[in-house]
Formats: C-alpha cells, sequence, structure tokens
C-alpha cells in the first residue's frame, strides 16, 4: 500500500474523528481539510484549507491534482448527492463515497422507500406527496401514527414526528407550503410511525462485500427523555445492548446485504460508508433511513473502537476490484460514549464566535470538533449549533458514559448546553441506586469492623490491669501509671493504626513521602482528641523485596508528619517478606504514644448537656480513610491515577497527586486552644473523623442520651467529596469519608466563638456545623440534616 495523500472534504464533527483516525494511519502521508474547524487544525499529518468552498468541486479537483492527492473523502452527504464522486472519477482519482445515482438512497426519501419495497428490505408502510391537498386529505383518512419527511437533503432535521392529527397538518404545511426546508419539502413521505429502539449501522461496502461497525444509539432530540426538538444528534453510545448476534445476523441477512445486492442489480453499486437507521419492532427490525455516508455523531462514538486501519479499509473499497473481503474490520471490545455540546438556543437561533477553551483530554477522552474555528487573532471560537463532543471509551458502559461527561468538564464557553442522559435508555429497568457504589462493594465493611469489636470486648476486658481499665471502642488507650505503681506518673495514651490502600495509590505514582504523613497524623490524631499531647512514634515497614529508595521516601515522610505533630521518631521496624507481598507491594502501620494532664482528659462526657456547639474543622480531602472505595470509583469513572484531576479546578494537579494530599494534623493548634486559660475548658470533646464517616465517629465521644445533631450544608466541602458523589449515597458518603470535616470538636456554647478564634488564629478553617441535642427514640446518635443536597 503506497503513502496516500487524502483531501477531506468538510468542517464537522465527523470530519474531525475521520482525520484523527486517517493520521494515525502509517499509510497516511498528509490530509488537506476543506476547510475544516479548529479541531483539525491541531492534528498531525493535517492541514486546513479554507481558500475553496466545499461546494466549488471543479476547484476541488484542481486542487486535488495540484497535491497529488491519492484518495478523496467527502463527509458531509451534499457533496456526494451533488455528484462529487463523478468529478474526481473523471479526474481518475479514487473517492471514497457513492456515485450521484447511488446517493440517492439519502438524497431522495421517494427514492429510498420505492428501493426498499422494490427489494422487499422491511420499512414502514408509506406515501410518497408532491401536492400538498393530497398530502393533506391523505392524513385525515388513516388512523396509524405518522412521521413526515421532507425528501430531499434537511442537515438531518426534516424529519418531524407529530402527536396529533393538528399537529401533522401543521407539519405538512410548514414543510410544503411555508418551505420550513426549502425546496427539501418540494415532496414528503408520509410513513407509518414505527416504535421500539433505533439502532444505527455503519457500514463499509465495496459494491458487493459490506462490513459493519458495531450498532450505536443516537439521540436526536434536543431535551433530556428525549424530548423537545430535533437536532442532529445530541449524543451517542455503541454498541447497544439490545443488539444481540442474532438480531445483528438477521440485520445484516434481511437489510444490510439486500440493499447492497440490489444496489448493484439496479445498476448503481454502492461504495463507500452505508448508513442505515433501523427501528427493532416487535415484528423485527425495519429500516427507517439510509444515509450515504459516516453518520454524525456516530463517526465520532465508533471510530474510536475500530482497531483496524481505516485508509486501508477505505483503499479496499474504492479500488473497484472488491478487496474489502480481504481487508479485517477489527473492533476493540469496549465501549464508547459521546456527548455533544451545543450553542445556546440549538436547534433553533443561536449566536456564533463565542470565545471558548477546551482543556488537555487524558487518555480515553477525545475531543472532537464541530461547530469551531480560530479567530483572525487564532483563538478558538463557535461556529455552528453543535459545537463540540466529549468522546470516551471504557470496559463497561456505564464507565464510558462516565468518562464522556468528564470530557465535556474540559469544555468552557457561555451558555454551553448539553443533555445529561446520554444512554438513558441502556440503563432502563435499572434502580436508580445500581449506578451508586457503596463501601462494601468495594471490599469493605463498616458494619463487619463495628460488629468484631462487639464481639471482642469480653476478651479485651479480662486483660483489665490497674490503671488500665482494657475497654475498646475509643480513639486511643489509656494508661494511668500513677495508678499502676509509678507514683507521680502521668498518664499514658497510645494509638495504633495504619495507612490502609491509599499506599496503592502511592505505589502507582511513585511517591511515597506523603503517605508517610498519614500515618503518623492518622495516630496522633487519635491522641488528641483524648486531650494528649504526642511525643513517640514507632513505624513498622512491610514489604515483599526491600527498595531503599521507596522505603527512605517513605520513613522521610513519616519523620515529616513527626515534627508537624511535635514527636520523635524513637523506632521501628523493617521486614521482608516475598511470600507475603508481591512486587512492589508494601504495607506500613505506626503507633503513637502520648501524655495527658489530667485536667484536660478528653471527653467530659458528664459535663456534655444540650446546647453545647459543635465545630468543625476542615480537612485536606480524603485523607486515609475510604480509599477502596475511592479507588473504584476512580476505575468505573475510566480515570488513572496520572490523568488530569477532574475536581482541582484547572490547577495542573493528577488525580493521583491530588488524592495523595497528607491527612491534615491537628494536633498543634489543638492542644494550643486546650491550653487558652479559660476557653480551653469549653472543649468537651472531640472526634477524629477517620473511618465511618461523621455518622460513625462522632458519637464515639458522646454520653448516653445525647446526639449530635449536624447542618451538612455549614462548611466549604473541598471539591474531591462533590466528585465522588456522583458515584456513592449521600448515607455511604457519610459513614464512609469526611465530606471536609476532619475533626469535630464539642463545646461549651458561651465558648465556642472563643474556641474558633483561637483555632482560626492557629491556621485552621473552623466552623460551626451544629449542636447536641436529646438523642430520639430511635436510638440515632448523630443526625445529618440536610443530607439529601449530597445527591444532587
Amino acid at each position: 500500500m503506497s503513502p496516500h495523500r487524502i483531501l477531506l472534504i468538510g468542517n464537522g464533527g465527523r470530519e474531525h474523528a475521520l482525520a484523527w483516525k486517517l493520521s494515525q494511519s502509517p499509510h497516511v502521508e498528509s490530509i488537506i481539510a476543506v476547510p475544516g474547524n479548529g479541531g483539525t487544525a491541531g492534528l498531525p499529518k493535517v492541514t486546513n484549507n479554507t481558500s475553496i468552498a466545499a461546494d466549488d468541486y471543479p476547484a476541488l479537483v484542481e486542487l486535488a491534482i495540484k497535491e497529488k492527492v491519492t484518495l478523496v473523502v467527502p463527509g458531509p452527504e451534499a457533496p456526494l448527492v451533488d455528484g462529487v464522486e463523478g468529478y474526481f472519477r473523471d479526474a481518475r482519482i479514487p473517492c471514497f463515497g457513492p456515485s450521484k445515482e447511488a446517493a440517492r438512497l439519502e438524497g431522495s426519501k421517494t427514492f429510498s422507500k420505492d428501493f426498499m419495497k422494490k427489494h422487499n428490505i422491511p420499512t414502514a408502510a408509506y406515501e410518497n406527496f408532491s401536492d400538498y391537498k393530497k398530502a393533506s386529505q391523505y392524513l385525515k383518512t388513516i388512523k396509524h401514527s405518522v412521521v413526515i419527511k421532507a425528501t430531499g437533503l434537511a442537515a438531518g432535521k426534516g424529519v418531524i414526528i407529530p402527536e396529533t392529527e393538528e399537529e401533522a397538518q401543521q407539519a405538512l404545511k410548514d414543510i410544503m407550503l411555508d418551505k420550513t426546508f426549502g425546496s427539501a419539502g418540494d415532496e414528503v413521505v408520509i410513513e407509518e410511525f414505527l416504535t421500539g429502539d433505533e439502532l444505527s449501522i455503519l457500514s463499509f461496502s465495496d459494491g458487493t462485500t459490506i462490513k459493519s461497525l458495531p450498532p450505536a444509539q443516537d439521540h436526536k432530540r434536543i431535551g433530556e427523555g428525549d424530548t423537545g426538538l430535533n437536532t442532529g444528534g445530541m449524543g451517542c453510545y455503541a454498541p447497544t445492548r439490545i443488539a444481540t448476534p442474532a438480531l445483528i445476523a438477521q440485520i445484516e441477512r434481511e437489510i444490510l446485504q439486500p440493499t447492497i445486492d440490489g444496489m448493484r442489480k439496479d445498476g448503481f453499486p454502492f461504495v463507500g460508508c452505508l448508513f442505515t437507521g433501523l427501528m427493532i419492532t416487535a415484528d423485527g427490525p425495519k429500516t427507517l433511513e439510509y444515509n450515504v455516508r459516516f453518520g454524525d455523531p456516530e463517526t465520532q462514538t465508533l471510530l474510536p473502537l475500530l482497531e483496524s486501519d481505516l485508509a486501508e479499509i477505505m483503499e479496499a473499497c474504492t479500488t473497484g476490484t472488491q478487496l474489502l473481503k480481504h481487508v479485517p474490520v477489527k473492533v476493540s471490545p469496549k465501549f464508547s460514549t459521546t456527548v455533544v455540546v451545543a450553542a445556546p438556543g440549538y436547534p433553533e437561533s443561536y449566536p456564533k464566535s463565542i470565545p471558548m477553551q477546551v482543556s488537555s483530554t487524558p487518555e480515553g477522552i477525545n475531543i472532537f470538533h464541530a461547530g469551531t474555528k480560530l479567530s483572525s487573532e487564532g483563538s478558538l471560537v463557535t461556529s455552528g449549533g453543535r459545537v463540540i463532543a466529549a468522546t470516551a471509551t471504557g470496559d463497561s458502559l456505564r464507565v464510558a458514559v462516565d468518562k464522556a461527561y468528564e470530557g465535556v468538564k474540559l469544555i468552557k464557553f457561555d451558555g454551553m448546553y448539553f443533555r445529561k442522559d446520554i444512554a438513558h435508555r441502556a440503563f432502563r429497568g435499572q434502580p436508580s441506586s445500581s449506578d451508586k457504589l457503596t463501601y462494601a462493594q468495594s471490599g469493605v465493611s463498616i458494619d463487619a469492623g463495628n460488629n468484631l469489636v462487639e464481639r471482642i470486648k469480653a476478651a479485651v476486658k479480662t486483660t483489665k490491669r490497674p490503671g488500665a481499665d482494657a475497654i475498646i471502642g475509643g480513639f486511643g488507650g489509656e494508661v494511668d501509671l500513677s495508678q499502676a505503681g509509678y507514683p507521680s506518673a502521668p498518664i499514658i495514651v497510645g494509638a495504633i493504626d495504619g495507612v490502609g490502600t491509599k499506599l496503592i495509590i502511592a505505589q502507582k505514582m511513585n511517591k511515597h513521602d506523603t503517605v508517610g504523613i498519614d500515618l503518623v497524623a492518622m495516630n496522633v490524631n487519635d491522641l488528641v482528641v483524648q486531650g494528649a499531647e504526642p511525643f513517640m512514634f514507632l513505624d513498622y515497614f512491610g514489604c515483599s523485596k526491600l527498595d531503599v529508595s521507596v522505603a527512605a521516601g517513605f520513613v522521610e515522610g513519616v519523620a515529616t508528619g513527626c515534627r508537624e505533630a511535635g514527636c520523635a521518631l524513637v523506632g521501628g521496624e523493617t521486614a521482608e517478606m516475598p511470600d507475603l507481598y508481591q512486587g512492589e507491594d508494601y504495607d506500613a502501620a505506626g503507633a503513637a504514644i502520648g501524655v495527658m494532664k489530667s485536667e484536660q482528659r478528653l471527653p467530659r462526657k458528664a459535663d456534655m448537656k444540650e446546647g453545647d456547639v459543635l465545630i468543625g474543622l476542615g480537612s485536606n480531602g480524603v485523607h486515609s480513610n475510604g480509599f477502596s472505595l475511592v479507588r473504584r470509583v476512580v476505575e468505573r469513572r475510566g480515570l488513572a491515577y496520572k490523568d488530569a484531576c477532574p475536581w482541582e479546578g484547572g490547577e495542573g494537579k493528577t488525580v493521583g497527586e491530588s488524592l495523595l494530599t497528607p491527612t491534615k494534623i491537628y494536633v498543634k493548634s489543638l492542644l494550643k486552644t486546650l491550653g487558652e486559660k479559660d476557653i480551653g475548658q469549653g472543649i468537651k470533646g472531640m472526634a477524629h473523623i477517620t473511618g465511618g464517616g461523621l455518622t460513625e465517629n462522632v458519637p464515639r465521644m458522646l454520653p448516653e442520651g445525647l446526639a449530635a445533631e449536624i447542618e451538612v450544608g455549614t462548611w466549604d466541602v473541598p471539591g474531591v467529596f462533590k466528585w465522588l458523589r456522583e458515584s456513592v449515597e449521600p448515607k455511604e458518603m457519610a459513614r464512609t469519608f469526611n465530606n471536609g470535616i476532619g475533626m469535630v470538636v464539642a463545646v461549651e456554647e458561651g465558648q465556642a466563638e472563643g474556641v474558633k478564634r483561637v483555632l482560626e488564629q492557629e491556621g485552621e478553617k473552623v466552623w460551626t456545623i451544629g449542636r447536641l441535642v436529646k438523642r430520639g427514640g430511635d436510638g440515632e446518635q448523630c443526625v445529618l440534616k440536610g443530607l439529601e443536597a449530597w445527591a444532587a
């Protein structure tokens, strides 16, 4: 196969996708897009040419000869219906598209309906009319619902689906008398309205052989739930769930191959891409329409799934020697989704030249431009109704859909509109909660952890000795050394914890210092909530094979955390266990020991009462709990840890970098506040918000009879939690994550403002988030008011 110099005609999203795919071929030397758009302008091997009109066919031939073009690819239907293929055939330049005669399949609805009747291709019952009065009279005689189609080209909009006879008569008047679609409405087809699921199939053909891409489903209506005016397409997904292998075989046998065979027998073999619109009715698949070119936005959806060389396929179709049967058309087993972003007002009148920005895309997401162009200053602006689209692939349809909407967030312009329910028909019948994940689904059960604590309490209690009551369930464990035989000795508090599966992200990012800080934070924060000052720390590092750089980076992070907490790193243990760990895996744990002054011992449950104020201290993000669920959400959304972070607001961080933000250490600010005369005595309890979230941790400081009432809208929530809410139910969010509050402090009402003032002086973000109330009859210990807002 010799190198190709390609002339691509068109300026839409379809043409951007075609140029994108063709430019990947090693057999393509260069591509000239006439006129192209803002997206094609940035592709390798592609040059836009705006000096020639896309419908000046003699000039296009001259350009092709001058530039030694070896293959012409018309994108839109208009050039093909006009007969552009013949211009290039006369110049002996192959054209991937049908002849003018064959293009009547799309150019004339009358021709295509008569063709289907002649060749027994299943379709809806119909009648053709060029006389308005006869068409109007026909509408009065029929009982079934109808579809009214302008028989000529109408840019994908010349199809009206009236819901009443009055609407049908008005549509007929608009098309035939008022010429809403111009000369395309000189003749109409009135056909039976079919019900079922629509499918679109794009097929390559050399006139004899046909090879198809996976069935796709377009969303024509402007409004969600398939409401409102028809458009050129607001989104698409593929493959569809209803297209079983048996159904696809039936479509090929009864519709696709008979279409290609019929065209050849009638003397105008079809060469190029045949788009077949189908309705899957109770009586089987029926043909709605043909297009004689790649669909839009189906092309943007399907080409990312095509693994074969598109240029090679096109060449096989245009040689005239029926080579397509020998060329593979290999398709990825993944799913793909496209979400179209439109200008304000589309599909009716809309403004142009709106400035826009498009951020760089992570792997698996493509942005395909349609109605865009570069201004005279070289900046990107809108130039059409359907402006741009985000396409994404994934191992499941859910992943592809979620990832496509992440792509939409990379597009910015005033008034932009997009449907938020693309692929909704594929998820029909599934409960609304099916899209939401739980901590248990990620392999972690909070309930099981609580049950374990209850089960082992009796065994733990048998270890009681003077100075240590051996009661578990708090944040740290205490030993009063003065009661243990060491007169005048202080109360010692110990805490032990690990980092959890956040380590997996550190390993994938090869960044290990921040999880060292996490290890210290998880422990020392559990000490300070009991009023203790941490003074020593020990760590444990277990691995398959010791990598000195990894271990050193981790321990350096531990040392950083110890400095922030004001404690000494006094010892540790490193263990190599190749039979227990695999590859680069490692795990870590730590223990912190602190000293408590008896007068600062917390919580003071006996002093707590109704009306005590709850103060929340801001978190740095997810901290170190819930990462089994976080990782599941990231995977489900089709993101990689080195992809651009969708919740950081353009700060340039990757997903992994953001998630590795270390747990905030609250020790110094809280100890400072506790030590303030009068004000410190107002603090009655603290809760470190770790595993179990707000609902499980706040009750750990409360006495019987009282509950925490928290207003969830009273603090600023980091973007990562807003992003997680899209995939996790509100109650699950509340019992898994800190949701922006890393520490809750219960304070005497009269001391609340003073406590807040000192904490703010120490650099904390502080909010009044609720108060203590009498516990209700349901026994609920932490009531989150306004939680339903998290579902929005």
